[in-house]
């Protein structure tokens, strides 16, 4: 077993330290590693999504596009997290977001067809399904609580206490589209707190 699909089983254990090893061997049939370069598209947008994504190394950008051609950047998903588009996946429907790689990327992905099969093989194996699910949920919650309830200096100052390894891996452009900022929005506030 390669040192990434290592990395998945680390993560379902961790979410999940009662799945079997039956379930496991299960998963493990379905997982194919993937090795993307800077530009390329985990996800495309207008297009279905059928496949649940591990990041275990580099960095994507979940955004999309308004009518007036802007980019909206919505999510970054570094090493460890879990990528999806969760609407796509369930209904089979087009996803309306790109999740577009920053980085060479490796990730580890599972289709959303040998998830299911695996709920009607193993009693167990729909905890699985739904911790992820519950995982990927809390981020997109606390994304939303975020600008219901939190100052733009307040974002920023969070996201920079969460994620400090991706702080100097990501433009500022991305950053402040990705915080609800104006860029010289966002610079005055990066002087501001340097300077306190």
């Amino acid at each position: 077993m390669s040192a990434n699909f290592d990395a998945f089983h680390q993560a379902i254990l961790q979410l999940n330290p009662r799945v079997t090893q039956l379930e496991w061997d299960y998963f493990q049939q379905g997982l194919t590693e993937h090795t993307l370069a800077p530009k390329t598209f985990f996800i495309e947008a207008d297009k279905p999504n059928q496949l649940l994504g591990f990041v275990t190394c580099g960095l994507i950008r979940g955004y999309y596009t308004t009518e007036a051609g802007e980019e909206m950047t919505t999510i970054f998903v570094s090493e460890n997290n879990w990528v999806t588009d969760y609407p796509s996946l369930l209904m089979n429907k087009p996803s309306r977001y790109n999740f577009q790689c920053l980085e060479p990327t490796t990730l580890i992905t599972v289709s959303y067809g040998h998830i299911q099969q695996g709920y009607e093989q193993f009693v167990g194996f729909e905890r699985n399904g739904r911790l992820i699910a519950e995982a990927i949920l809390q981020q997109q919650q606390q994304r939303i609580e975020s600008f219901q309830f939190d100052s733009a200096e307040q974002r920023y100052l969070d996201f920079i206490g969460q994620n400090p390894d991706l702080f100097n891996r990501i433009s500022l452009t991305h950053l402040s589209s990705f915080l609800g900022i104006e860029r010289p929005s966002l610079s005055r506030i990066r002087r501001k707190i340097v300077g306190l």
